[in-house]
């Protein structure tokens, strides 16, 4: 009896402890996300904020909000594969690319679990989610990288001044904090375990987590990880180069690439040497860049190339872009600033709450520009990722200063969960031999090298079946037989250089009815006199007044309209072949569009100087203006979008 009360006093004692340990976070429904979107109404999605301690040793204390989508398994199958992903950056949440995620193969048999981790996307409090802004109105000036990094470590030290203000603890803002959370998250959505999918800096976050809740990984997929923290920094310009020159060695053994763009890798050298000297000023939209100018010096050109190569399709087209780069195309440069804006989404104020905690303080700015010396012809390597030295210099000192973070992964070893690593062979960051070394850290580990890919190679058609099988069945080695057999990049060549091309693509994509509406009145005016004037043309002939003039009318009406439905059909085909080259041009195939858009423009002059010779023996003479008009605004649309100069 007495060893039973004592029982009975322990499990009660554990209980409380227990339900203590609960009180610290709860999860709690919410409305959708994106209201906006009305796709989204017909799929099964569960939105949530998880509160949990802002610092994890002060359960007690100031709470924060997490947001997490929960993308219901699409079978009927009991879920026992949930898997939760981790975004990168760090500074970016995984909610925003729901998109992804919604046919992807492995929400067939389980669910999916994004979570824009502390301090990013629709998480609470919000960091600095416009300091990315801030930075490309910085790069976009005319200036040199110095005056750069000192504008970009003013930006940032204003943001974290604003983050102490309202007395946020920078110091709970890492991946260890970050792991206690996803371990929270797991027991308040009450899976046993699930399957842990990283990518980028997300592998790192997510090693961190399976070291220290070893218990909740079922499995480990790491794409493009990160194998040495102390390495992220100090090796960048060898990264980056070793990636480059493979891009240099591919186009030179490529018949088709090597003639239309020889020389490259001497190219790409002239082309910094040209920017250093010569910036170039391109106009954008002002919803870009306020001052809607941005000037491309050789940092830009660097961070250019070396951005492009993270993706699969953007290092198809690099021969090409080094090509306009060095020709200082101002149209295509101009259309450039859109496509990369994106790399600097990034919620930076967690960036930087991370990074100088755990990256930056395991780097050294000396063995930065020791790395960068073996490359003198890159003139000092990127200071893109150099500034941040300087930024977290400022940042860790002072009030509010970050401590230096070695986080303890030696449990790694142990686990004996089945890990899945991607490494994308030029990939300019994560290189392919972090793939190796990250495997080494594991009992159960299988390597996926992706011969054409950049960063992130899971993402491909390919990689995503690879990673459904893996989970379906992760004690068999992964068959990568069709990823292995596609082994040469297909340089895009043989392309028309027209920057209105991307300004058209922008104008559909972002449709404004208000816009579009003269356009379309105009093209329904065409329509129907092409109809009524062919009638007449046709079936009375004899009657038929003002032959030439309404003979002319339908025969440019017609070729109008057959511009702007080969334009549409021709950037549908490219985009689906290679949405970027749209940044850029269309195909040689299509190159008849612009001159066809010549012949418009030459027979609607010819058409409104015959209506103005012949106007006083032109019957309906009001009629045909309005049709004249209507060619004319066509013509005007085409000018807008840049077809013709």
């Amino acid at each position: 009896m007495k060893y039973l009360r004592k029982s009975f006093l322990l499990l009660l004692l554990l209980s409380n402890c227990l339900f203590a340990q609960v009180e610290f976070f709860k999860l709690e429904k919410t409305t959708t996300f994106f209201p906006e979107w009305k796709e989204l109404k017909n799929e099964k999605l569960n939105y949530y904020y998880l509160t949990v301690p802002e610092n994890w040793d002060i359960p007690e204390g100031k709470k924060i909000k997490i947001a997490v989508v929960v993308l219901k398994k699409t079978s009927e199958k009991p879920n026992s594969n949930a898997t939760i992903y981790i975004e990168g950056g760090p500074g970016a949440g995984s909610i925003g690319g729901i998109w992804r995620w919604l046919r992807h193969p492995i929400r067939q048999n389980g669910d999916i679990i994004l979570v824009d981790v502390r301090g990013t996307g629709f998480s609470f409090p919000k960091f600095c989610p416009d300091l990315g802004k801030k930075f490309l109105e910085i790069l976009s000036k005319n200036q040199n990288s110095t005056k750069d990094e000192q504008q970009k470590t003013i930006a940032s030290m204003a943001c974290k001044q604003d983050l102490l203000n309202r007395d946020i603890d920078l110091n709970s803002y890492n991946s260890k904090s970050i792991a206690k959370d996803f371990n929270a998250l797991k027991t308040a959505l009450k899976y046993y375990n699930w399957n842990v999918y990283g990518v980028s800096y997300g592998t790192y976050t997510a090693q961190v987590y399976a070291n220290d809740f070893s218990q909740d990984i079922k499995s480990l997929i790491l794409d493009s990880s990160i194998s040495n923290i102390s390495q992220y920094y100090n090796s960048n310009a060898t990264n980056y180069m070793s990636s480059l020159n493979k891009v240099f060695d591919a186009c030179k053994n490529d018949p088709n690439c090597n003639k239309q763009y020889p020389n490259l890798e001497q190219v790409y050298y002239e082309t910094i040497e040209k920017l250093d000297k010569n910036p170039i000023t391109v106009k954008v939209d002002k919803k870009i860049i306020p001052s809607g100018k941005f000037t491309y010096n050789a940092e830009d050109f660097k961070i250019a190339i070396q951005q492009a190569l993270y993706n699969n399709q953007l290092i198809k087209l690099i021969p090409m872009l080094i090509i306009e780069f060095n020709k200082g195309n101002e149209n295509t440069l101009s259309s450039l600033v859109a496509a990369f804006s994106g790399a600097l989404s990034l919620d930076y104020g967690q960036y930087y709450c991370v990074s100088c905690n755990e990256a930056i303080p395991n780097n050294s700015i000396t063995a930065f520009n020791k790395d960068a010396q073996n490359y003198k012809k890159l003139k000092g390597g990127l200071s893109f990722y150099k500034s941040d030295f300087l930024v977290c210099d400022k940042w860790n000192f002072g009030s509010g200063s970050l401590k230096k973070t070695i986080n303890d992964l030696s449990n790694l070893s142990k686990i004996t969960s089945p890990v899945l690593v991607f490494s994308g062979e030029f990939d300019p960051i994560t290189p392919p031999s972090n793939g190796k070394m990250t495997v080494d850290k594991f009992k159960n580990a299988y390597l996926v090298n992706a011969p054409i890919s950049g960063h992130a190679s899971s993402f491909s058609r390919l990689g995503s079946e690879i990673i459904s099988e893996f989970i379906q069945n992760p004690s068999l080695k992964p068959d990568t037989k069709e990823l292995d057999s596609d082994n040469k990049v297909h340089f895009v060549t043989d392309i028309k250089i027209n920057g209105g091309v991307s300004k058209f693509g922008n104008s559909l994509n972002e449709f404004n009815l208000l816009f579009f509406a003269p356009f379309f009145i105009a093209v329904i005016i065409l329509f129907i006199s092409i109809f009524n004037f062919s009638y007449e043309l046709i079936r009375k002939r004899k009657e038929t007044q003002n032959k030439l003039m309404k003979f002319l009318i339908v025969v440019t009406s017609l070729l109008a309209l057959f511009i702007i439905i080969q334009l549409v059909v021709a950037l549908d085909d490219t985009a689906r072949n290679n949405f970027y080259i749209l940044a850029f041009g269309l195909p040689n195939e299509f190159s008849y569009l612009f001159l066809l858009q010549w012949v418009f423009i030459i027979l609607t002059l010819v058409s409104v100087i015959y209506f103005l010779f012949k106007i006083k023996s032109i019957s309906d003479a009001s009629i045909m203006f309005t049709i004249l008009f209507s060619l004319i605004l066509v013509g005007i649309y085409f000018q807008y979008w840049g077809f013709l100069f």
